[in-house]
């Protein structure tokens, strides 16, 4: 029997809320576990490429909470978690993006979650631990900054329109050859824009420049846990969000740009790494 005058549940506001609650208690977790984070430290792909007993912990909360309120949902999470869910859910999360910010006590480390719906993003919100900044953005409704004190505000990108006065984010590798390659290309980069930015945490970058903090950003060889609620925050806020040579975003390339250098600048990222 229909009850006149309910609604369908909005799956949308759902996820967020449960994305956004997550977050904010993994990132007390994380903010806990600060001060001992040296201690137990491992690496992965390469000696700069490191992960704590913090980090794990955080994705067990993380997944704990997510599956105990949707145990229909899958989950892809960095460091290890891969579940196979039946609901058309999936989880994109990443612990603790910027673990060596973590370690070292630089404040932008985030807690960083992605709902995706039958493989498209709908929802993301990354919490920046130390700030408690929290983005979040919903498909089709736009990106939001709270800080902690302060109203939610919209966000929509900068106004930048000129190459020279623009503002660069980037991030680099793990192996050395591949560190070495990328800096040559900045090298190349710092003479024809205004500066370069290295945050050293791939969503809070990708957020900065959804906040008109930096004018564009750009990275190669990203994981779907650095991206996923990131991008979804850029895009919502205006951003041209792409990949390069006609290719999908982080496939290999993820550039997210103020559309008013938009075109410059990906022609000059693509060159400069044709001729890398």
């Amino acid at each position: 029997m229909t009850t006149t005058g309910t609604t369908a549940p909005d799956l949308p506001t759902e996820l967020l809320e449960l994305a956004r609650a997550t977050a904010e208690e993994a990132a007390a977790l994380v903010g806990a576990g600060r001060s001992t984070a040296a201690e137990q430290v491992d690496t992965k792909s390469s000696s700069v490429d490191v992960v704590t007993a913090v980090d794990r912990a955080s994705e067990e909360l993380i997944v704990r909470r997510l599956t105990g309120a949707r145990p229909d949902d899958g989950v892809l999470g960095e460091e290890g978690a891969s579940r196979e869910g039946s609901s058309g859910v999936r989880w994109v999360v990443d612990p603790i993006d910027g673990t060596v910010n973590f370690l070292y006590g630089v404040p932008a480390y985030a807690v960083s979650i992605a709902a995706e719906v039958e493989g498209t993003p709908v929802v993301g919100v990354v919490l920046n631990v130390p700030t408690g900044e929290l983005f979040t953005a919903v498909r089709g409704r736009g990106a939001w900054l709270t800080a902690p004190g302060a109203a939610a505000q919209r966000l929509h990108g900068s106004a930048a329109t000129r190459l020279d006065e623009t503002l660069v984010a980037t991030g680099f590798g793990y192996r050395a050859e591949q560190r070495r390659a990328q800096g040559a290309v900045v090298a190349e980069l710092l003479p024809r824009v205004r500066d370069i930015r290295r945050i050293g945490t791939a969503s809070l970058d990708l957020c900065a420049v959804a906040a008109g903090r930096v004018d564009a950003y750009y990275e190669l060889d990203l994981k779907p846990w650095d991206h996923a609620a990131g991008a979804l925050v850029a895009a919502e806020a205006g951003l041209v969000v792409t990949g390069t040579d006609g290719r999908p975003f982080a496939e290999p390339m993820a550039v997210a740009v103020a559309p008013g250098v938009a075109e410059q600048f990906i022609a000059l990222i693509e060159g400069l790494h044709a001729e890398g």
